[in-house]
């Protein structure tokens, strides 16, 4: 393949539902370590990349090392609106999209759902918190793609550590036997120890919150205790606040 049919091809898996642009060293990292199927690795220096991969993500260098292709700088440049500072941008498939199964999963972990998020890398930047939290999955509503490049670039390509879905219908989300929980301002305090096991946590908007109709399905409202003036946490490190609270409390507590 010529150098600058790249461009093209970069360009159409942007818009392709079936594919993820991964902007740097640390998304394709993550990508290969979950079990992503990377179909073309782009580098501007072979060598340089090589160096990288074996200081920062040496348990998959060599399969980086046998994936990657050095092209023109010049060519590199076009792939993305910035281009990665390390030097490598990569393609790969996204894995299967099955709400039935994520939202079926037995495991104890609860599911973040984010409703109509509006920055993208506040977005990646939940998909990130809630991986290495352990959640189930996240779920997003609204019209932005949680797959877009800029979304994969804020969670360092963590989207194939678990589920990762845009949700259509809040609809879908009646009759799973999990527990709803809206995160909201006018809630109960936070008590981690009685987070319910396998739980949906709603989480709206900064400047909206969760929306009436959510609001209104949810079993319960939580709300996440702070210093008097303060109005509200930035979203990604609200779903930390959340996530960690369950998950230190999970660990705790004594094998049954």
């Amino acid at each position: 393949m010529q150098d600058g049919s790249l461009i093209p091809r970069f360009g159409r898996a942007r818009r392709d539902a079936s594919l993820a642009v991964l902007e740097g060293l640390h998304p394709l990292k993550h990508a290969l370590r979950f079990g992503a199927n990377v179909l073309e690795v782009a580098c501007r220096d072979e060598r340089e990349l090589h160096r990288l991969a074996g200081e920062l993500a040496p348990d998959v260098s060599e399969h980086i090392e046998a994936l990657a292709r050095q092209i023109e700088p010049a060519v590199f440049d076009q792939l993305a609106p910035y281009s990665p500072s390390t030097g490598v941008i990569s393609i790969a498939e996204r894995p299967p999209q099955d709400l039935a199964a994520l939202l079926s999963d037995p495991r104890r972990a609860p599911v973040v759902v984010l409703e109509d998020p509006r920055d993208l890398g506040n977005l990646g930047a939940c998909v990130r918190v809630a991986a290495a939290a352990e959640a189930a999955g996240v779920l997003s509503t609204g019209t932005h793609d949680p797959w877009h490049p800029d979304v994969l670039r804020g969670a360092a390509g963590l989207h194939f550590a678990l589920p990762v879905m845009q949700l259509p219908d809040i609809e879908q989300l009646q009759g799973t036997n999990r527990p709803l929980l809206a995160i909201d301002p006018g809630g109960a305090p936070l008590a981690p120890a009685d987070l319910p096991e396998r739980a949906l946590l709603a989480f709206g908007t900064e400047r909206y919150g969760l929306s009436d109709e959510l609001g209104l399905r949810a079993e319960a409202r939580v709300s996440i205790p702070m210093r008097s003036g303060v109005s509200s946490l930035n979203l990604a490190t609200s779903v930390a606040a959340v996530l960690f609270s369950w998950r230190l409390c999970r660990d705790a507590k004594p094998a049954s």
